[in-house]
């Protein structure tokens, strides 16, 4: 094998892994994960990533916040940098730190479009809802509303001006009218 095909061999094996995720118990899915890891260099950001959200996505909040703090020190990039963010603050926030999950999540939705590519970008909706429960959570319910409902108005058939409308007015007037 060629060193050009190895890494996408080695993402083929993980994204098969990732799919099978409710076939193993999550001690096995984690063990499995830091079995491919181990297969690159020990500060590779993107195995850093994989096995922070393999300890996230198995009930391990504080393992992963280690290894999602070392994937973007690393210098992670691309749509691994965004996700990572984005399961970070998720984190921090359910262990019961969400000014940190709003400082991140904030930062991260002011990242110009322009920056993003067109996976990151689709993302964006991601970063509205894990902030909104964030904002929640810090007692700023009218912000994480509007934002929420902002977020919603264009997907919806109809209504999408009024909605639009009455979600920014959450954020100025009291009565949201």
């Amino acid at each position: 094998m060629t060193n050009d095909q190895e890494p996408a061999d080695w993402e083929r094996r993980v994204a098969a892994l990732w799919e099978r995720l409710d076939d193993h118990e999550p001690a096995d899915f984690r063990a499995r994960v830091a079995a491919l890891a181990a297969e690159r260099p020990a500060d590779d950001a993107a195995a850093l990533f994989e096995q922070g959200a393999a300890h996230d996505s198995t009930g391990e909040p504080e393992e992963a916040v280690r290894f999602y703090r070392r994937a973007l020190d690393q210098r992670l990039t691309g749509l691994r940098r965004r996700r990572a963010v984005i399961q970070l603050a998720s984190s921090l926030r359910n262990l019961g730190r969400p000014d940190r999950s709003v400082e991140l999540l904030t930062a991260e939705r002011d990242i110009p479009a322009d920056r993003l590519d067109a996976d990151e970008a689709a993302l964006s909706g991601a970063v509205d809802a894990f902030l909104a429960l964030a904002l929640a959570d810090t007692g700023r319910d009218r912000e994480a509303a509007s934002l929420a409902l902002g977020a919603l108005a264009p997907l919806l058939p109809r209504y999408n001006r009024s909605l639009a409308h009455y979600a920014q007015a959450l954020l100025t007037a009291p009565d949201g009218s």
